[in-house]
Formats: C-alpha cells, structure tokens, sequence
C-alpha cells in the first residue's frame, strides 16, 4: 500500500464539495452549486464564504423590501 498524505496542502486551498458548502451555509444544493459556479473553477473557500454571504444578504434585503409592500 503507498498512501500519500500531501502534509502541505492546506484546507482552504481546497475547493468546496457542494453538500458540504451548502450545508454550512444552510443553503439549497441548486443555491450552491450557482455560488460555487459563479466564483469560477478553483476559488478559495475563503471567497466563496464571502460570496455565500453576501447572497444571503442580498436574499434577506429582498425579502424586507417584498414585505413592506
């Protein structure tokens, strides 16, 4: 057996799994499979948290807007 454990490859140079991302940010598969998309090939975690956030934002201030209707 010649299991290799790349020691240097740290997490958050990892590209998210969509279940996982989705699960973290309580999102929907199809929700983050397009975030994920939308930051393109390999992005960090670190951006696509950013980019999950500010999603959500966007989400919460249109729904404030549709309720003060």
């Amino acid at each position: 057996m010649d299991h290799q454990i790349d020691i240097g490859k740290l997490l958050d140079d990892q590209p998210y799994e969509v279940t996982s991302f989705a699960r973290k940010h309580g999102l929907t598969i199809p929700v983050a499979d397009a975030v994920l998309f939308a930051k393109g090939p390999s992005p960090s975690r670190k951006d696509c948290d950013t980019a999950a956030m500010a999603f959500l934002c966007a989400v919460a201030q249109y729904a404030k807007k549709q309720a003060a209707r």
